[in-house]
């Protein structure tokens, strides 16, 4: 999958956010940051997790490092039964490379948490289906599309 068919996916089911390409690759969330002049507490990444081999994306702001205690302790698991998946396991999921993937429009149904972080933001800029687009979208309608719930799942700071 790519930007066009998240931006038909968006089209679809009538969601207000935007396909923003670039003339430059966003591999990282710095690069990303730095490509849209915003900061990395404004970049959303999505981070899909294997729960006792379930997929759980978690949708976490630039900085945020996923606590998997907390995680674990949210879906009622040990925390050894969180893995992070690899590359193919989330293109397998989502239809999306690594560093490319939204926060919805993937090619199966995946069960989705907002961190806490990107709640706190008014809109961030997140994976938008290539290496050189985001997609722009407010917290409210990032709320509405998924309806995920919000934790807490920062690491916490040493």
């Amino acid at each position: 999958m790519n930007s066009t068919d998240l931006a038909n996916y968006i089209e679809d089911h009538q969601i207000m956010a935007e396909i923003v390409t670039l003339d430059v690759d966003t591999p990282t969330v710095e690069a990303a940051a730095s490509a849209v002049n915003v900061i990395p507490e404004q970049i959303g990444k999505s981070l899909l997790f294997l729960v006792e081999g379930e997929p759980v994306l978690v949708i976490a702001n630039g900085i945020t490092r996923v606590d998997y205690k907390a995680l674990a302790d949210y879906m009622n698991v040990n925390r050894r039964r969180i893995k992070l998946a690899n590359p193919e396991q989330v293109y397998y999921y989502t239809g999306y490379e690594v560093g490319t993937v939204p926060p919805f429009g993937h090619i199966r149904p995946l069960s989705t948490l907002l961190e806490q972080s990107v709640i706190d933001q008014q809109e961030i800029y997140a994976g938008g289906g290539e290496i050189n687009t985001l997609m722009r979208i407010s917290i409210s309608e990032l709320r509405r599309v998924t309806d995920a719930p919000s934790l807490i799942l920062k690491k916490p700071e040493a």
